[in-house]
């Protein structure tokens, strides 16, 4: 082939890229683009030739520009700069939605130097950051090496949990799990993922307590470049990261009204905006959502819609408190013991008979996450055989000025959740986040049930 028919050519050739190509000039109007391009944006060659390449809204190009010192559209042309630009970007598609991208523009110039223009090639990053969440998705996977899709537990009162979530699985309608904090029920939603319909897609979760108002709704719904200070590029939203697959959003109960509004939108149209946008995204998400509130009450006090809770609540599954299912105990004793003896390489046999009778009379405030927080407590302090009284936090023993156990091993009697808290607070000095580490649950739990309770700090620490 020679040259005259390359050139002849040269159109059928770029079209035959996987890649997106767009030809440039210098005042940034769109001269050219292949058929890729056509395909990865939803634009066809005729809506953009002849238009300015911001039709695309490019989060890093939109930097390149205003950073220019030669008085030039963008910094690409500028006279020190290199002739090569490479950066990884959000491009907006002709529907609206985000596509994460990496670009790669040259400038093109005649014999004598003067520049004519540039070439970008447009590589869509969608599906490697797709495969990056299925690897995660299969680490996870992977660290399940016994029970229920990852969940440990025999008892009568897990087996129903169990065959609900088979069931809910292989259905596509909304479930809201019910369960006290430390209870598992980031697995079970994980689990209903697993095993359902939409198993091969993403799974995105959010704990919509840990966030503020403005903070949950980017989160959720993402933002578009300059849609708010601090907002320096595109952002993708949990919903349409889910896109295909299922979204887990926990501590549902926590949502603020305003943003409550903008779900029960999501689940009667699959559509939403982005902050700072106009346009709306179509997403097909199944939701998963959990709480350790009562909705109920929330809804009589008008803190919760009522519309929305009939929408989520589809499909409601509970998971008992750990006290609830005592003979589970040994079990998740000896699978938390076989899992830190592989991480630690300490000979560590078991635990006492003492320590077992105690940790089945115990009420587990924190439920599972306190029994594994108790263990590996006792792992940094023993050496070697089995655990004992010695080897286990105070917490365990002590809560509210209530003895759980005595010196023989006698069976305790129930202490409230609040006074647990309340004890909790007083060791940690009023510490939020040490008490939390005391009863194995996370900060923003500690929070939440302050205010359930009314808990003033100052006046519990001068009690």
């Amino acid at each position: 082939m020679e040259a005259k028919d390359i050139d002849r050519h040269w159109k059928r050739i770029i079209d035959t890229m996987t890649e997106g190509l767009m030809l440039v000039s210098r005042d940034g109007t769109i001269l050219m683009v292949n058929r890729s391009f056509e395909q990865m944006t939803g634009y066809s060659a005729e809506e953009v030739i002849g238009k300015p390449c911001t039709l695309l809204h490019c989060d890093n190009c939109e930097k390149l520009r205003n950073d220019s010192e030669d008085g030039n559209w963008c910094t690409l042309f500028d006279v020190n700069s290199r002739d090569q630009k490479r950066c990884r970007c959000g491009i907006i598609r002709k529907d609206g939605t985000c596509m994460p991208s990496l670009k790669n523009a040259s400038v093109l110039k005649d014999n004598d130097g003067n520049v004519l223009g540039a070439v970008e090639i447009i590589t869509d990053l969608s599906e490697m950051d797709r495969l990056d969440q299925e690897v995660k998705l299969l680490t996870l996977r992977l660290q399940a090496e016994r029970g229920f899709e990852g969940i440990v537990g025999e008892s009568g009162a897990m087996q129903k949990v169990f065959d609900v979530v088979r069931k809910a699985a292989l259905s596509d309608a909304p479930v809201i799990i019910y369960g006290e904090s430390g209870t598992g029920k980031e697995l079970v939603a994980r689990a209903i993922h697993n095993l359902g319909l939409r198993a091969e897609g993403p799974f995105i979760q959010l704990n919509c307590a840990a966030l503020n108002e403005s903070l949950l709704e980017s989160e959720l719904f993402g933002h578009i470049k300059g849609a708010f200070t601090g907002a320096y590029r595109h952002k993708i939203g949990r919903f349409e990261a889910a896109d295909g697959g299922d979204i887990f959003l926990d501590e549902i109960g926590d949502v603020p009204s305003s943003i409550q509004v903008k779900l029960l939108r999501v689940l009667e149209t699959k559509q939403f905006e982005r902050v700072g946008d106009h346009r709306a995204i179509t997403v097909d998400a199944r939701i998963i959502t959990a709480t350790n509130r009562d909705l109920g009450e929330l809804m009589a006090q008008k803190k919760f819609r009522e519309d929305l809770f009939f929408r989520i609540n589809v499909i409601p599954i509970r998971i008992p408190p750990l006290r609830e299912r005592v003979e589970d105990i040994p079990l998740l004793v000896q699978y938390f013991i076989n899992g830190l003896r592989t991480k630690t390489a300490k000979p560590i046999t078991g635990v006492s008979r003492s320590v077992l009778e105690h940790f089945m009379a115990y009420p587990w405030p924190g439920n599972v996450r306190e029994l594994k927080s108790a263990m590996e407590y006792a792992f940094v302090v023993a050496e070697s055989g089995l655990i004992g009284r010695t080897h286990l936090p105070p917490n365990i023993f002590h809560s509210g000025g209530a003895v759980f156990m005595d010196q023989q091993g006698a069976a305790p009697g129930e202490v409230a959740e609040k006074r647990v808290l309340i004890e909790a607070l007083r060791r940690s000095g009023g510490n939020q986040s040490k008490a939390a580490r005391i009863l194995g649950i996370n900060r923003v739990t500690v929070w939440n049930r302050m205010k359930k309770y009314s808990i003033d700090l100052k006046k519990t620490m001068t009690l």
